[in-house]
């Protein structure tokens, strides 16, 4: 009987949404073996294993009940927030910044999974709560700020950035007062100068090459003005698969991960860029859509949080490798190579397959119908 109920349930799974998530997983799998096929091989089959882990978290997250993963938001939240916490202390360093803990088999990142559980009990918190009220305002402050904080000093301010804006999208959704909202705008520049005079000096460095990557094309530059060759060399169809020379001659820096995007444009061209555009596109409204179905505030908050998330994230990753925004260090989604960011999309993604199966069992004229089509 249960494994009846489970195969029902992964029947009723939003088919549109599978089918998008195949597609990336292919755009995603071949550009990182074109990026590593002459050197680390070994990257590619280990993505291989994290979408494999990703799945199984997907298909499991889709067998949580909302109810059931309702209880769980404060639990989840905190021994996330417990682990990004240990990271300052006994966390790895690797390329000048503390963001992981070794767990042995693996290397976790605290600050992809701390973002997900702030959408959780965020969405949670303002679910039955009226959002002007100032105990549910200075709540979700301290919920937004402790953990916003634990990853700034990592230095990770990319995330940091992409955790507040998602943060601020599922408190507009909530209902918050626009006042506090502007009143927040009013005080961003006396926030930017604080920021930038904490800066590190590699950060100064990668928001002054954004204004200016030609002032140092050997050093500080020099990533944004490969990554634009890249994407420029590509043209209209590309140089064609496997024989993207910025890639393939090693000029292109971070080429399986932050940057894997130029990869893409150097060998699929403007074409290649619109598909992927299309299917990001796609997903994002599909999110959307079940959103528009879900039959609770819980769900539809959560649902544009992880939208969110999503959206600012693709916004960021290829804002950063074309030259229109610093470089942050933020991965593109279902498309770079890392375990820690890859499974947690794919186990929130798992929650919205959930919001379209019980948002479909409370629609009567649904009832017993076929997946959401």
């Amino acid at each position: 009987m249960l494994i009846a109920n489970v195969l029902d349930s992964w029947r009723a799974i939003d088919r549109p949404l599978l089918l998008l998530l195949t597609l990336l997983a292919t755009v995603g799998l071949t550009t990182l073996y074109s990026a590593v096929h002459l050197g680390d091989l070994h990257i590619w089959y280990r993505q291989i294993m994290y979408w494999c882990a990703g799945i199984a978290a997907f298909l499991f997250m889709s067998l949580v009940p909302l109810r059931f993963l309702g209880l769980l938001a404060w639990p989840v939240f905190l021994v996330a927030l417990l682990a990004l916490a240990l990271v300052p202390v006994i966390g790895e360093v690797k390329m000048g910044a503390r963001r992981w803990l070794d767990l042995g088999i693996v290397h976790l990142q605290p600050s992809e999974i701390i973002k997900w559980a702030l959408m959780l009990v965020l969405a949670h918190w303002l679910a039955n709560r009226e959002a002007s009220d100032w105990k549910t305002i200075i709540v979700a402050v301290l919920l937004v700020g402790i953990p916003a904080g634990l990853i700034v000093i990592q230095p990770d301010l990319g995330t940091t950035l992409v955790l507040l804006m998602a943060a601020a999208a599922v408190l507009m959704a909530g209902g918050f007062p626009w006042r506090y909202f502007f009143g927040l705008l009013a005080m961003l520049p006396a926030a930017g100068w604080y920021l930038w005079q904490h800066m590190h000096d590699y950060q100064q460095k990668r928001v002054l090459m954004f204004l200016d990557p030609q002032s140092d094309p050997l050093g500080a530059g020099y990533h944004v003005i490969q990554s634009m060759i890249s994407i420029g060399s590509g043209g209209l169809f590309g140089k064609g698969y496997l024989h993207g020379t910025q890639a393939r001659l090693h000029f292109l820096p971070e080429q399986h991960t932050d940057f894997i995007f130029s990869v893409l444009a150097e060998e699929f061209g403007m074409f290649g860029v619109c598909v992927l555009l299309l299917l990001f596109g796609l997903l994002i409204f599909r999110i959307l859509y079940i959103a528009s179905l879900a039959f609770s505030r819980f769900a539809s908050l959560l649902c544009i949080g992880i939208v969110s998330i999503l959206t600012l994230y693709m916004f960021v990753n290829i804002g950063m490798v074309s030259g229109m925004l610093p470089v942050v260090g933020v991965p593109l989604p279902f498309v770079s190579y890392g375990g820690s960011a890859l499974v947690s999309m794919l186990a929130m993604l798992g929650i919205i397959a959930r919001v379209g199966i019980e948002s479909r069992q409370q629609l009567p004229w649904q009832r017993g119908g076929s997946a959401l089509l």
